[in-house]
């Protein structure tokens, strides 16, 4: 089913034809993102993102690209994180021609014209204001900060409002040529391909100019220093809002740790679900929130395990207390085999669902060629979930939930933070 092919020009083509689906999805993915800026580029990588889509030589107006894009009934989009940068096409496995010959005249002859790019530099910044006023996302930005101090990993993905008045269009296109080159880009393919389509595809992709001295860019190592003196865990945030907004975290496993299967079983029970540990004591039985979940978030050389929630903001300390049991007793107790088995069952079956949509696999897909150069496929991770025994499960709560290393971000009507303190 997997396929991957290496062009002259050092693209590498990942295709995963699947029976039963009309639809293929194209996802063109750079290793690059927040993680690789200098403080002075902070955002450059989401920006190039937005300026992806406002103009080619062939399409010179943002009107344009939209038109085209559209034309083809197509889902599209693109999006940026710290390590990664993706630009997807999701269309009837017919249009894949079409859609292959717009992503290629996206991402290698979009003109990044001055009076576009100061224009679209005022629609980022609204779009940092956005994000500003929902506590819900700043507080996993604040966590992450506290988490990753003075590297780039703790700096916020879409910059901020100085810095991106003040890139200019030179360093915005040095940066483009520095990554978003042939020989750094991953092309995946998933669902319904048609050969003829496919060949043009490649004849697209294969012919694009390697950069004449790219060298691999390298990033920043970042190591996490957990066991911090408690003043340096704790972020609270004022701001008048009818709900505390919590991120509660610990140093987790990187991408590729051979304990992953581990880790999402685990990630399951404590709050991947409506039947999970956190869902049940603090939302159903304590009635403490609306919303609480727990979720992992690895990258090359860290990784984190995070618990989010929106809270009664009078009964945060107590919410606090009922996580800190809740994963305190996953240190002391084994698992039982009937809750093993039903989180077993709802992953695998999770992941089964997801395997019916085209952009599931090209996501799969890519993320792991293009950052770790390896092709795990999901039949392989089923087969490791179903593996994970309740000792595995045990062994890396004792090594995460290390309460010593635990790290709070707190945005609330909240002026002081002496009383957070005392529940790290």
């Amino acid at each position: 089913m997997f396929h991957k092919e290496i062009f002259r020009n050092k693209t590498r083509l990942i295709t995963i034809p699947l029976r039963g689906t009309a639809a293929m999805t194209i996802l063109v993915m750079y290793p690059v993102g927040s993680r690789y800026e200098t403080p002075d580029m902070n955002g450059a990588s989401h920006f190039i993102e937005h300026l992806m889509f406002k103009g080619t030589s062939k399409r010179p107006r943002p009107i344009d690209v939209s038109r085209a894009l559209d034309s083809l009934g197509a889902e599209y989009n693109a999006f940026t994180g710290k390590d990664s940068t993706g630009y997807y096409v999701k269309a009837s496995g017919e249009k894949l021609a079409g859609a292959a010959e717009l992503l290629h005249d996206m991402l290698y002859h979009s003109l990044f014209a001055p009076e576009e790019l100061e224009r679209e530099k005022g629609v980022v910044i609204e779009e940092i204001n956005m994000y500003k006023d929902n506590p819900s996302s700043m507080v996993e930005e604040y966590f992450e900060e506290l988490m990753f101090p003075h590297h780039p990993l703790g700096k916020y993905i879409g910059g901020t409002e100085e810095v991106i008045r003040k890139m200019t269009r030179d360093k915005i296109i040095a940066y483009r040529d520095r990554f978003y080159v042939p020989q750094n880009a991953v092309v995946v393919i998933a669902g319904n391909i048609q050969k003829n389509a496919l060949k043009e595809v490649k004849k697209m992709f294969a012919v694009s100019e390697p950069a004449k001295k790219f060298i691999k860019i390298g990033y920043e190592k970042c190591h996490v220093h957990g066991k911090r003196p408690v003043k340096n865990r704790l972020v609270v945030k004022w701001k008048e809002t009818d709900q505390a907004h919590l991120e509660l975290g610990f140093p987790g496993l990187k991408l590729g740790d051979a304990r992953h299967p581990a880790l999402t079983i685990l990630n399951a029970i404590v709050g991947g679900s409506m039947s999970s540990r956190l869902f049940d004591v603090v939302r159903e039985q304590k009635g403490l929130a609306y919303m609480i979940h727990s979720g992992v978030n690895p990258y090359q050389d860290v990784g984190t395990f995070t618990v989010s929630a929106g809270l009664n903001k009078t009964r945060t300390e107590e919410a606090i207390k009922a996580i800190k049991e809740e994963l305190a007793r996953l240190i002391a107790e084994p698992v039982k085999a009937d809750e093993m088995a039903r989180t077993k069952d709802y992953v695998i079956g999770k992941t089964i669902l997801q395997m019916e949509e085209s952009s599931f696999w090209a996501g799969w897909y890519a993320k792991q060629v293009a950052l770790l150069n390896e092709h795990e496929s999901p039949e392989e991770k089923m087969k490791k979930l179903k593996k994970v025994t309740a000792g595995d499960v045990q062994r890396l709560a004792k090594l995460i939930f290390d309460f010593s290393a635990m790290h709070i971000a707190l945005v609330g009507p909240y002026k002081e933070r002496t009383q957070f303190l005392k529940l790290l």
